[in-house]
């Protein structure tokens, strides 16, 4: 199993983001998704040009602007997936930090860059507000 930890400093209020990352069908943040579908604790995206990936949200938490989610269909063959993200607030500035856990190791990569460009799109969102 590999560990990812990518931390990003956002210059936008913690409840600012946590808005935007606590909606869970909101997927403008997060690139390459065309769609979201609810169905009771899971999140079901359409990827452009992949298909579906279902994910079971674990918990999302207001009070500790804190998300736990894991992907459980997927088009790669995978055995363990979980990620959480957590925001603190720093003043004015929000701490974003997102971990995930993943087997096998192979698609870390992928994964991880994923997750850069995600929060790539979502600091163009939060300097547009």
């Amino acid at each position: 199993m590999k560990k990812i930890l990518e931390t990003r400093v956002f210059q936008s209020e913690a409840s600012s983001v946590w808005e935007i990352i606590s909606d869970i069908s909101r997927s403008d943040w997060v690139p390459g998704v065309e769609s979201i579908k609810l169905d009771g604790n899971k999140r079901i995206f359409k990827m452009t040009g992949l298909g579906n990936l279902v994910e079971e949200i674990i918990d999302c938490d207001d009070s500790k602007m804190k998300l736990t989610y894991s992907a459980i269909e997927t088009m790669a063959p995978i055995a363990h997936h979980l990620a959480i993200i957590q925001l603190h607030e720093d003043g004015n500035n929000t701490i974003f930090e997102w971990s995930t856990e993943i087997d096998p190791p192979n698609f870390a990569d992928a994964i991880h860059q994923g997750m850069v460009a995600s929060l790539d799109q979502l600091e163009q969102i939060l300097t547009k507000t």
